[in-house]
């Protein structure tokens, strides 16, 4: 299985892990008993096609007899803990359980006690670089920021982002989210910036060239969705890889969606899980996280095109079912992926929240 060659896009993650031992004895039965005894659980911001989160909730809600409530799917980061936070007395259905954010966010939201700690049984192999030492918050999956278009519309296919200048491509392209909230559009900015003489530590560069591209008239003021880009309101998105594939696979032709990760500034990044402090259903919330670090539900994440936090164990494990291996990308497609830090991060989404609008002037806004 060549493909899992894909260990080895990202160092950041590559930890010796510990094959047999667990963090915790976990007494599943008890544990799925008070789940369903509460019956409900309410997650925030997961389009079903974001990592095949659709699956993930159906099989979760099948097996188990418990209700997904789904609040605002197209929901950024800073919205879901402003959700923990605005929800913190409420114990009714608008109260988020579980989050689904950026990994600067996970900090975030354990400084501001928006956030409990609970280790999943399969802890030990989620690697030590991507999680909280106490619990309060656990890498998921991650991805690289890929170019996503419609070639129904855009004939010539943009292959870096010196391209998105050109006067071509003027009203063609738009952001999968607000820059100023949404961690995949800051990071697009980063990602900008190291393809124009920034680096991670810099994304002075990165504004600089979404200021070129506003005034030449290239940026569209609006969040891409998947309708946008199939409409040709917004032929032209940067997204995660696996959203932009499980655009493509949806739309299935109609239009035809080409994926391509940019020959130069590729920036991968981390989402994390975590438990709201103030969850109604905290026994719902830990059965789903371990549901999701089980291995039916990294493969489940897989197959959506993100690459879990346990890909590691799963492939020393040889259980990836071949056919899923088989539909990921080329392991060289992400040859010069670069993996910000969590300080990165936070530096680079405060920058860009701060000089987004005095050096852009761009307001980005959902449809």
């Amino acid at each position: 299985m060549k493909r899992l060659a894909l260990v080895a896009l990202c160092a950041l993650l590559l930890v010796p892990l510990s094959m047999g031992a667990f963090a915790q004895t976990t007494d599943m039965k008890a544990l799925i008993a008070a789940a369903q005894k509460e019956g409900q659980l309410t997650v925030i911001a997961l389009p079903h096609s974001w990592v095949n989160y659709g699956e993930m909730i159906a099989k979760f809600s099948a097996k188990y007899g418990i209700k997904v409530n789904e609040l605002n799917p197209d929901g950024s980061s800073a919205e879901e803990l402003e959700a923990i936070k605005a929800n913190k007395g409420n114990k009714g259905p608008q109260a988020p359980d579980v989050i689904d954010v950026g990994l600067k966010f996970g900090p975030e939201a354990k400084a501001a006690g928006l956030i409990t700690p609970y280790k999943v049984s399969t802890w030990s192999t989620i690697p030590d670089s991507i999680k909280d030492k106490d619990g309060y918050w656990y890498g998921d999956y991650y991805g690289a920021l890929a170019f996503e278009v419609n070639t129904d519309i855009i004939k010539n296919v943009p292959k870096d982002w010196a391209d998105l200048l050109k006067p071509e491509y003027k009203g063609k392209f738009a952001l999968a989210g607000d820059p100023r909230i949404s961690n995949q559009a800051f990071l697009t900015v980063l990602a900008a910036s190291l393809a124009n003489g920034g680096t991670l530590n810099d994304v002075g560069p990165g504004l600089q060239y979404f200021a070129k591209m506003n005034k030449a008239g290239n940026l569209v003021p609006l969040i891409a969705v998947t309708g946008t880009v199939a409409s040709g309101e917004t032929p032209i998105t940067i997204e995660w890889d696996y959203n932009a594939l499980a655009n493509r696979d949806t739309l299935a032709g109609n239009p035809n969606i080409q994926v391509v990760i940019p020959a130069t500034g590729v920036v991968a990044g981390v989402y994390i899980q975590a438990i709201s402090a103030y969850a109604p259903h905290p026994n719902a919330a830990k059965l789903w996280m371990e549901f999701l670090y089980s291995d039916e539900g990294q493969i489940i994440w897989l197959k959506g095109y993100g690459h879990p936090a346990r890909y590691n164990d799963l492939a020393a494990r040889n259980v990836i079912p071949a056919d899923v291996a088989a539909k990921l990308p080329p392991a060289a497609s992400y040859a010069k992926a670069a993996f910000p830090s969590l300080d990165q991060q936070v530096a680079a989404g405060m920058a860009v929240a701060d000089g987004w609008d005095k050096i852009v002037g761009a307001n980005i806004q959902k449809r």
